[in-house]
């Protein structure tokens, strides 16, 4: 990869890094601070007086241990559509908008090989997915920790982790293809965008009750098993094996593309 590209890729994105994720600290530090055994039947009441609304997010049984808790509040939609919007935003930024700009060519008219710059480009977008995750992962262990002596079953977090990163390296395959795609970089986004936010509202329907279940099967969400995956399922690992291969597949297919594509100059 071009190092330089590499180390300036994170001065023009860090912020928005830091961005996303203050705010992913503000929603998970509040869920973990939460957790109350106690309140469980509680919050089975006020689940009940509002069913749809806590089945669209995913919450519409947390159970009662920490890890339940969390898994429920926070990995049902908050994980999922907030770095939704950071791939969408960032995909756009690593190839779309060069490409519509005009500094592509420029980037192009050095020694690199567009390989090389697509391929820096991917690594960086896949790096600052996993500084956003490992972040989450500790800040979440530390919070509970802090709150919660004992409480978070660690190991099965870090399984639902794994999980999620595989959701992400989805969402980011897709995107970044669809930046690789168009040249237009309003065409690239709103594409992203339309893909992503079908996957999120079918998402959500399909959780509200039996008569859309099957909208399960028209959204590849449904490979994110965070259960499953807590319970350590065999199923649940297949899935989530789906998830990543076809994010692998996507940033190979990307970067094929691009290497092949007629620039506008």
């Amino acid at each position: 990869m071009n190092g330089t590209l590499y180390k300036k890729e994170w001065k023009s994105n860090g912020v928005l890094l830091i961005i996303f994720i203050a705010v992913l600290t503000m929603y998970a530090a509040m869920i973990v601070s939460m957790f109350d055994p106690e309140l469980g039947d509680s919050l089975k009441q006020m689940a009940a007086s509002m069913p749809e609304v806590f089945a669209a997010f995913g919450m519409a049984d947390v159970g009662q241990t920490l890890l339940e808790f969390v898994t429920g509040y926070l990995y049902g939609i908050l994980l999922t559509a907030f770095p939704a919007v950071y791939i969408i935003i960032l995909s756009n930024r690593l190839v779309a908008r060069y490409v519509d700009n005009g500094s592509m060519v420029y980037l192009l008219s050095g020694p690199q090989k567009r390989s090389q710059i697509i391929r820096t480009q991917l690594i960086f977008q896949v790096t600052s997915l996993l500084v956003m995750l490992l972040y989450v992962i500790a800040l979440i262990i530390i919070t509970a920790q802090f709150m919660f002596p004992g409480e978070l079953e660690i190991p099965g977090f870090l399984r639902v982790n794994a999980g999620l990163f595989g959701l992400w390296i989805m969402f980011g395959g897709i995107c970044f293809l669809c930046s690789s795609l168009w040249n237009e970089s309003k065409t690239a986004i709103g594409i992203s965008s339309a893909i992503v936010i079908y996957t999120l509202l079918v998402q959500m329907i399909a959780q509200v009750g039996e008569k859309f279940e099957f909208l399960k099967y028209a959204t590849p969400i449904t490979l994110f098993n965070a259960k499953g995956l807590a319970d350590n399922t065999a199923e649940a690992w297949i899935t989530c094996a789906v998830m990543y291969g076809v994010g692998i597949v996507c940033y190979i297919v990307a970067t094929q593309v691009f290497q092949k594509k007629n620039l506008p100059i």
